[in-house]
């Protein structure tokens, strides 16, 4: 199984910085016919607007509403390719008196928004022909780092719900493909204190497209990620993906 993104209409959350805009302006540039821009607050997404014209449809989604979700997926009923990007990290160690606080935001954000992102457009993705779901996840989901400790949990538990969604939606024809960056240049690596080892996010967008293509399930995109990978692959190919 493999995905081309050149004609697809996308969707990616988060859209307005970082690696979410990133991925639509590299989406669009791989041929991609349309993207829904899904953020918090629609007049975020207009610098992608003034960029790419009516190839860029805002539309909001906050990950803690269900109801936004609900009734992005009736606006977006062409979509072939769902790239759940938006994300929330926190700064906690366990022994943090934040961390419970921290953890539940994680939680909300990070794995009930991909569950419920994922109820809502795989119907979408279903009567559309099968298309792709693309969950960004981390290598915090694989190792926890003592200091994003309840990020790490938030990620490894969103990995699992990914893990599962490969089965289930494989009886619909729906490829998923699970990403685990490292450190990238954004807002959110600069806020946790990574700007020093952080790749461009380019290498993320780049990676989806190439991943989608090939069928892949899972993408480290960056050095610290592939890493990660030379040591975890035996384990990935024969358990997680075999």
């Amino acid at each position: 199984m493999g995905f081309n993104v050149e004609g697809c209409v996308a969707l990616v959350t988060g859209a307005n910085r970082g690696i979410g805009r990133t991925i639509v302006d590299q989406l669009l540039a791989a041929g991609a016919q349309k993207v829904y821009a899904a953020v918090r607050q629609i007049d975020s997404a207009d610098p992608l607007v003034d960029a790419h014209g009516s190839k860029v449809a805002p539309v909001r989604i906050d990950l803690t509403d269900a109801e936004s979700i609900k009734a992005a997926a009736d606006e977006a009923s062409d979509v072939h390719l769902v790239v759940n990007n938006a994300g929330v990290l926190k700064t906690a160690d366990p022994l943090d008196p934040t961390a419970i606080d921290a953890l539940q935001t994680e939680m909300e954000v990070n794995v009930y928004g991909l569950l419920r992102m994922a109820q809502a457009f795989a119907p979408v993705l279903k009567a559309n022909g099968g298309g792709a779901f693309v969950q960004l996840n981390s290598i915090a989901s694989m190792r926890s780092f003592p200091a994003f400790a309840t990020y790490c949990a938030s990620k490894a538990a969103a990995y699992s719900i990914t893990q599962a969604l490969k089965v289930v939606l494989a009886d619909q024809g729906t490829q998923v493909l699970s990403v685990h960056p490292g450190p990238i240049d954004t807002d959110m690596g600069e806020e946790a204190g990574l700007k020093d080892i952080a790749e461009p996010p380019t290498l993320v967008g780049e990676g989806i497209i190439a991943a989608l293509s090939t069928g892949d399930y899972h993408l480290f995109p960056d050095s610290m990620a592939k890493d990660l990978e030379a040591k975890y692959a035996s384990f990935a190919q024969s358990v997680i993906e075999g």
